[in-house]
């Protein structure tokens, strides 16, 4: 009896686990076929496209890997893109600073004689 209530807890946690992003998940090769009106967390997305086509979309890509469709019309998407373009730029400002005077390094040969 454990056994069996084991399995089917472990099923249902495999299903919800692969059913989570139906729907609104987009493949690499398709395009977006219906929008999601559900706001999605800011933490959660890593990074967004915009596709044209006959449904003008923007793509948030999760951290997990989910491409869920939005409207590009609607204001919570576009406060989205804003804070996404945000948050790149700041990542990028910090990843491209040179180093100061005393963190460069100085590429001089040392030479030793015996």
């Amino acid at each position: 009896m454990r056994l069996l209530i084991l399995a089917l807890l472990g099923i249902c946690c495999l299903t919800a686990y692969i059913v989570e992003g139906i729907g609104s998940e987009v493949s690499d090769k398709s395009v977006c076929v219906s929008l999601t009106t559900q706001r999605l967390p800011v933490n959660r997305i890593k990074t967004y496209t915009i596709k044209e086509g006959s449904l003008k979309a923007v793509i948030f890509i999760t951290k997990r890997g989910l491409k869920v469709c939005a409207d590009s019309q609607a204001k919570w998407v576009s406060d989205m893109v804003k804070s996404l373009d945000r948050k790149s730029k700041t990542t990028s400002n910090m990843t491209q600073t040179k180093p100061t005077g005393t963190q460069q390094s100085t590429n001089t040969a040392v030479t030793v004689t015996a």
